[in-house]
């Protein structure tokens, strides 16, 4: 139960905090009903400063029943609640587009151990229940710089000196009322001498100004007709902007509202220019660079006008045959249309013949097609070929007529005998063969050969293919297979070249 009961006293010191702090946020602002003469083009929302730093902000606008203007001022920053009896507040310009901002001074300076002076009063009941009334001896408004120049353009030029003329007039009579408005209007007088004093003791500064003013005022003289001129157009851009003043006071009106919105944009510029700031310092490195790159880019551009020249005279010569061109390029443009199944079916065709290693089969097909139709006996598949016999198939020791291109270069005509007388020398095996084909006797062309051992090769010719084919040795005319040796292995053989039947 104590555990209960500490949390239940914890959780209602948070309640009671919370609600002291909200009544604090709520009851805790500090609001100047402040009273003045003319409050023109004040807005709500505009600055409350103090000693040129804001401290709140205007809250809201009202007149009194003797044509008053009242400004609540909204003082936001806890440090400056506290404005006393001598406090003042004047409307100030914050630019020359003409918003406007309010500069108070919370209380005047005085020596240190002087007394301070009370608060200002508290309104009780009415119209700023619970404002700080601050009256309207304690307020001014600063003179604008268009009502200034009104001064010097017609017409309020001649009525400026109308009334300075008859002024004169008027005061003649009037001594008294003269001297009650120089009374009231000591507090001018107090401002005046302040202004004296402060002149006093810039007295170097002034004359230092008056001498830089000579020398700035010299050029001025000599180009006296182009400022009298600049004076006679300023005073039509005043006469202007005095005819457009409604439209001009809706402007700065709604400029308030404008600048509000464009804080988020300039804060993004702002941003910006910062991360762009290594950027420029970058490309302020690299300027001379460029500028060296901008220098020589000149000549290239000189050099570069022919090119273009003839280019723009291919262009005319081009443009024709562009233009000719279109009916074929529409035409190539329907074909790859069309053709566009035709290449995607073309396509899968060659990759499966890809992926099938089309050409490694198609090889094997050849491969297997010859051995399937290439001859076969009990020694194997065979190439079938034409022996073809003439007088330079035969195997000859000496150069023989009509085939010395066989024999070295060196070798002479005269040396050459005919076949016939080099027949002793030939090939005895091709000597029975041709017998054999002629359909003689093999063995009254040459004798039988003597087998020789297998380690040594029969004499070979060239067939119709041009490959060397081992010549066996050519049985005897009217011998088949049966009656050759038991180590006769070119019965088969021959008996095929001869044209008889293997079996």
């Amino acid at each position: 139960m104590k555990r209960v009961a500490t949390v239940l006293f914890l959780l209602a010191v948070a309640a009671a905090a919370m609600v002291t702090m909200g009544a604090g946020s709520d009851g805790g602002s500090y609001k100047v009903r402040a009273i003045f003469d003319n409050a023109g083009f004040i807005i709500t929302g505009e600055d409350v400063k103090v000693a040129g730093v804001k401290v709140g902000k205007v809250e809201s606008l009202d007149v009194t029943r003797d044509f008053k203007a009242v400004v609540v001022l909204d003082i936001q920053d806890r440090g400056y609640q506290d404005f006393r009896a001598d406090a003042k507040c004047q409307i100030r310009p914050q630019s020359l587009i003409g918003e406007k901002f309010v500069e108070c001074t919370p209380t005047q300076k005085r020596a240190v151990d002087a007394p301070a002076p009370p608060p200002l009063k508290k309104v009780d009941e009415g119209k700023g229940k619970g404002q700080y009334l601050l009256p309207v001896e304690n307020t001014t408004r600063s003179v604008d710089l268009d009502l200034i120049n009104n001064v010097m353009r017609l017409p309020y030029r001649q009525r400026l000196s109308l009334i300075v003329s008859e002024l004169g007039t008027g005061l003649a009579g009037r001594g008294s009322e003269l001297n009650q408005v120089i009374r009231r209007a000591d507090p001018a007088l107090k401002e005046v001498d302040k202004v004296l004093a402060l002149l006093a003791s810039q007295n170097k500064v002034l004359a230092d100004l008056a001498k830089n003013s000579d020398t700035t005022l010299a050029p001025l003289a000599r180009e006296r007709k182009h400022v009298s001129s600049f004076i006679d157009k300023s005073s039509r851009v005043a006469e202007a902007t005095a005819e457009r003043r409604a439209d001009l006071e809706a402007d700065i009106e709604r400029l308030p509202t404008f600048l509000r919105e464009l804080k988020p944009t300039m804060r993004r510029v702002g941003a910006l220019s910062d991360e762009m700031t290594p950027v420029l310092s970058d490309l302020g490195d690299v300027a001379p660079d460029v500028n060296r790159l901008l220098l020589e880019l000149g000549p290239f551009s000189k050099a570069g006008i022919p090119a273009l020249k003839t280019l723009g005279d291919a262009g005319k010569v081009g443009t024709p045959a562009m233009r000719d061109a279109l009916p074929v390029v529409r035409d190539l443009k329907r074909l790859g249309k069309v053709s566009k199944p035709v290449g995607k079916t073309a396509r899968m065709v060659l990759e499966s013949f890809k992926k099938g290693r089309g050409i490694q089969r198609l090889l094997d097909y050849a491969f297997y097609q010859v051995a399937a139709i290439n001859g076969y006996d009990s020694f194997g598949h065979y190439l079938r070929a034409r022996l073809i016999l003439n007088t330079c198939s035969r195997y000859y020791t000496r150069v023989v007529s009509g085939c010395s291109s066989k024999f070295a270069a060196s070798a002479t005509e005269s040396s050459a005998v005919s076949a016939s007388a080099a027949g002793a020398g030939g090939s005895p095996v091709l000597q029975r063969t041709s017998a054999a084909l002629a359909g003689k006797d093999p063995d009254s062309a040459a004798p039988a050969p003597t087998p020789e051992p297998r380690r040594k090769q029969a004499p070979t010719s060239r067939g119709a293919a041009g490959r060397p084919a081992q010549q066996p040795a050519a049985p005897r005319a009217g011998e088949g297979n049966t009656k050759a040796g038991a180590g006769d292995t070119t019965g088969p053989l021959l008996d095929y070249l001869f044209g008889k039947d293997a079996g």
